[in-house]
């Protein structure tokens, strides 16, 4: 009988050598993202604004470069700093300032960004810059409206779809999710996450901590945070990036690890003005 291959030092050495390869660093810093996120959630006031403001104005720098800020040959590479700052600055206003008229603010990045864009990606970064801004807008106002708790079930949804995603997805295989824009997510990975939110919604409900509503809203956050995945590939495949920038070793840029966070964050954000996003715990 024929003994299977095994490489240079058993299991460690197939971890390094197959398509775990990238699972030690991705593993490590994926810790270190969590821990500060959750630092990040459990803060309030100005360090939560600060903090949020960080993370946009991050994002912003990458689309400014993914759209055209990132070609010297068109505009000096100092732009897309300026856009991050200004989009910082833009995010603690609409946060701080009463009322909703804040929101309109989101027009100053956009305006001062479309002049270093590509005539042909204008379109897409309008929308993703409106939706980076939305996203943190949203995590603010969910955090100091919904609490602690629902914010963190929004948190673990996405992040749970994404890790189930992953090691299914590598794991089993199997056919393609969308080939033409996401050539990596399969539809094992896409169904093991809505089931796995599915299960922690159950869960929640099981112990009294929401009501039944929490069982179809929670598979929806998972789609919707899938879908804002799907969004920045789409944009990252026209651009010809693998990714959004190279700020985190083993997961890429910020736009890779929260572009999910920031569909599910806006539709949380749009359930909870209709009075249909579950309170946990309330």
């Amino acid at each position: 009988m024929r003994v299977p291959d095994t490489p240079p030092g058993g299991l460690r050495g197939k971890l390094k050598s197959g398509q775990w390869a990238d699972l030690r660093t991705r593993f490590g810093w994926g810790a270190l993202l969590l821990l500060l996120g959750v630092l990040l959630l459990v803060s309030s006031g100005m360090w939560l604004h600060f903090g949020v403001a960080i993370v946009v104005g991050l994002m912003m720098w990458e689309l400014a470069r993914l759209t055209g800020w990132r070609h010297p040959e068109f505009h000096s590479p100092r732009h897309p700093v300026l856009i991050a700052v200004l989009s910082a600055l833009v995010l603690i206003a609409m946060v701080e300032l009463p009322g909703d008229w804040p929101l309109i603010l989101t027009l100053v990045p956009i305006l001062a960004g479309l002049p270093g864009t590509h005539s042909h990606e204008r379109r897409a970064y309008i929308a993703f810059t409106a939706t980076i801004l939305g996203a943190g807008y949203a995590l603010v106002v969910l955090r100091e409206v919904m609490g602690l708790p629902t914010v963190l079930w929004i948190v673990a949804t996405v992040v749970q779809s994404d890790v189930l995603g992953y090691f299914v997805g590598r794991k089993l295989g199997g056919p393609r999710f969308w080939p033409s824009i996401s050539p990596k997510k399969t539809w094992s990975g896409t169904l093991a996450g809505w089931v796995g939110a599915l299960v922690l919604s159950g869960i929640l409900y099981a112990f009294g901590c929401a009501g039944p509503g929490i069982l179809l809203i929670g598979p929806l956050l998972a789609i919707a945070g899938q879908f804002g995945d799907i969004a920045e590939s789409w944009l990252k495949r026209r651009v010809s990036a693998k990714d959004s920038s190279d700020l985190i070793p083993g997961h890429g840029g910020v736009m890779d690890r929260f572009d999910a966070m920031a569909g599910a964050l806006l539709l949380a954000l749009v359930l909870m003005l209709f009075h249909i996003l579950p309170e946990i715990g309330g």
